[in-house]
């Protein structure tokens, strides 16, 4: 519910924990009055940052309320914090209430920081609603969401399949699936580094929940999630959500090992050289083929010395004709050994170890057919 209370000669409003569901579902704009350094170790995908104290500020009032008090530290704000300093601040939030006119704004704890940025938004005209609790509160209410999902007695449908079968193909054709790969930015394997960097533990962890919020209030079915260990790249899976996937009913995709190093190479080859390319055109080549043979060299280990350099040689003359020509096909060497000779076994190995109920075992189009008859869609 909204509540309000009186500040300054002002009614301001606030946002209780019954509204945070709502923000999340709406894509409500959140203001974030953090310091930058808090922001960037975990935000909401619908956040932006406008700091009332930048990191020294910040850093200089803590050292001031640990040796002197609270107050003396409210004194220091407000003299780091005043007239050119104070009025550039204020009008990026007046900015951001004007373009974003039904957000809320907050701090960590939802105290002085956001209080006095709603106050002085109130001061400038500007009537902002702030989240009571502030990111704690609402971090703390998105956990809170995947622990309840996690609890429910409704099984997942996992998405299984040996590597190349295009388990990711089917969780983007299935409207009512968590895509765990996107949000974690790592195709999760070895290979799985993308271009980009991977968000923070606690980023990831904001947009899954969210994510599942808005599957379970649009969706009544089953969700559909895609088989995975439980770190995707650096992204650790809740170890609660990651149970639950274990003993998800079973969808195995079976595709020919000609369609499955396709699908490698386009994804791993194609898709990816361009986008390191398109990451970065001057230097992108030398970074996916280093990133392909150093992904290579991690499972070294485990490939025995023998095979590891039989598909280093191979991997590195894919490389070169693909340098030299664009010709991608030499790849289907490498692939199709390191499917039959490591991936394959491993994966055989894992399927045995699976506690769900198999649901259906077909190729792709078999899958999603099934998956959306069973639906209703």
């Amino acid at each position: 519910m909204h509540i309000s209370e009186f500040a300054g000669g002002f009614i301001l409003q606030l946002i209780d924990d019954s509204q945070f569901d709502h923000l999340f579902l709406k894509d409500i704009p959140l203001l974030d009055v953090r310091a930058p350094v808090e922001f960037s170790e975990g935000a909401f995908p619908r956040a932006t940052n406008a700091p009332i104290l930048n990191d020294q500020e910040r850093e200089l009032i803590g050292i001031c309320y640990k040796k002197k008090g609270q107050q003396q530290a409210i004194e220091l704000g407000h003299q780091l914090v005043h007239a050119e300093v104070k009025q550039q601040r204020v009008a990026l939030w007046q900015a951001f209430a004007n373009e974003n006119p039904q957000g809320v704004l907050y701090c960590f704890r939802g105290g002085m920081r956001s209080a006095l940025s709603q106050q002085w938004l109130a001061e400038a005209g500007v009537e902002y609603p702030r989240i009571k609790g502030g990111y704690k509160a609402l971090r703390n209410h998105l956990l809170k969401t995947i622990d309840q999902f996690c609890e429910q007695s409704t099984k997942m449908w996992v998405v299984c399949g040996r590597t190349g079968s295009g388990k990711t193909r089917v969780i983007h054709q299935v409207s009512h699936a968590l895509d765990l790969e996107k949000y974690a930015n790592h195709r999760g394997s070895a290979f799985g580094q993308r271009a980009t960097a991977q968000p923070q533990q606690i980023n990831f962890e904001n947009t899954l929940a969210i994510e599942i919020l808005k599957k379970t209030h649009q969706y009544h079915s089953a969700l559909l999630v895609e088989d995975e260990s439980k770190l995707i790249g650096k992204n650790l899976l809740p170890p609660k959500l990651k149970h639950k996937i274990q003993e998800g009913n079973l969808l195995i995709i079976e595709e020919s090992l000609a369609s499955r190093i396709q699908v490698v190479i386009d994804e791993y080859v194609v898709d990816l050289s361009a986008e390191h390319r398109k990451q970065d055109p001057i230097n992108g080549w030398s970074t996916y083929q280093n990133y392909l043979l150093e992904s290579l060299q991690r499972i070294r280990k485990r490939l025995g010395e023998k095979l590891f350099k039989e598909l280093d040689s191979l991997m590195r003359n894919a490389l070169e004709e693909q340098f030299a020509s664009g010709e991608t096909m030499l790849h289907g060497l490498w692939i199709e050994a390191l499917l039959t000779q490591y991936y394959d076994k491993m994966y055989d190995y894992q399927l045995n170890l699976k506690q769900g109920k198999l649901l259906f075992k077909g190729t792709r189009l078999q899958i999603i057919e099934f998956v959306n008859e069973c639906s209703g869609l």
